[in-house]
């Protein structure tokens, strides 16, 4: 006897859904935030210039996701040093709007939360130094701050090629040879 072919098309049907709904068959929800895994796409070993650096970057996006999602991969340009992040949320924390971009010293000065009480929203700024660095979204005052890997007040130091140049190592030289003759005296 042969199935009519309604109760075939249900047979189906209900078959695909018990294999959908079966523990461990069902497709797992994806996450609406990027993991350190994810990094490693956008972080290649060469870069354009010395100490370059990639942020993500975005202006005023939904989320965080949206933002890191659709950001250019691209690195940031010569002369800025820091990664910025502006998070415009709700009194419930829900996101309003994600900016994200490359800055110079100057734009991170003034990190922290502000309220703004008649809207009702809550923008927490940081900055971070470091390729890919804001990743994650300030949400509170201890998020939101600058974080740096070496003290602002500390000078790049010299690098070795610019120190090894014949002109370089003559002044060494003569500088050793003046302290030696100076602390025998004449």
């Amino acid at each position: 006897m042969a199935w009519p072919p309604g109760l075939l098309l249900l047979q189906l049907l209900l078959q695909l859904l018990l294999l959908l709904f079966l523990p461990g068959r069902a497709p797992a929800a994806r996450s609406r935030d990027f993991t350190a895994k994810d990094i490693v796409y956008l972080h290649p070993s060469t870069t354009p210039y010395p100490h370059g650096f990639k942020c993500f970057t975005c202006e005023k996006a939904s989320d965080n996701y949206e933002c890191n999602r659709w950001a250019p991969d691209v690195y940031c340009p010569r002369g800025t040093r820091y990664c910025f992040s502006q998070h415009m949320m709700r009194a419930s924390g829900e996101s309003v709007s994600v900016t994200k971009r490359c800055v110079a010293l100057e734009e991170c000065l003034s990190t922290g939360c502000t309220y703004t009480r008649h809207e009702e929203y809550k923008v927490c700024t940081s900055c971070c130094e470091g390729s890919i660095c804001n990743l994650p979204l300030p949400r509170n005052a201890s998020d939101a701050v600058f974080a740096t890997l070496s003290p602002l007040g500390a000078a790049a130091p010299l690098s070795l090629p610019r120190l090894a140049t014949p002109a370089g190592i003559g002044l060494a030289v003569l500088a050793q040879r003046w302290l030696a003759a100076t602390a025998t005296g004449p």
